[in-house]
């Protein structure tokens, strides 16, 4: 299969984007900064907290918050998890089949609104899967920082990913879009 699909004349062509990490893509050792830093809002943390029926009031209460060392509300912690694995999708487990753990989570440092958070993850270990041949497991350990590099979160995160031969990735039709969906080279 090619990374592009050309049209007759040549002037237009699909192009395969970023299809996300294999199996036999990860290396112990290897560290990848995840793109875009993401700034948390006062926003994101209230709705969250609500979502989530988080009742401690260092959360949504300010006149609360204020009486406390930190001084103001706090960004709910499940949120600052949530938010950096979500970051880390995209070089880690873009071709996950599941998700087996999340262990060793540590809140190094509070979160506050305004805080814009950074992540990266390092390769732990890999192996195969006892199980499944079509998938391999792989232990990164996630890393925050917020933007005075302060580190603010880490944790373990284990998914079951892809091996590359069978994924069948291309550009009329990347990870999780339907056949038929868009353009087609037909159609060019």
């Amino acid at each position: 299969m090619t990374d592009d699909a050309n049209d007759e004349d040549g002037d237009h062509r699909l192009i395969s984007g970023w299809q996300g990490r294999y199996f036999e893509d990860f290396e112990v050792g290897d560290v990848y900064k995840h793109p875009y830093g993401r700034t948390v809002t006062e926003t994101d943390n209230v709705w969250f907290t609500n979502l989530t029926m988080n009742l401690n009031p260092m959360h949504f209460n300010e006149a609360y918050a204020a009486e406390t060392e930190f001084g103001e509300r706090l960004v709910d912690g499940t949120f600052v998890i949530a938010l950096v694995v979500g970051m880390s999708v995209i070089d880690v487990s873009m071709n996950a089949t599941a998700n087996l753990g999340y262990d060793a989570i540590r809140h190094h440092a509070p979160v506050f609104h305004g805080d814009t958070i950074f992540a990266e993850s390092e390769v732990l270990e890999k192996r195969e899967s006892s199980s499944r041949e079509h998938v391999g497991i792989v232990t990164t350990e996630l890393r925050a920082y917020n933007q005075e590099g302060e580190k603010v979160l880490s944790l373990e995160r284990t998914p079951m990913v892809l091996k590359r031969e069978h994924a069948e990735p291309s550009p009329e039709r990347p990870p999780g879009w339907p056949e038929g969906v868009g353009t087609q080279p037909e159609e060019l």
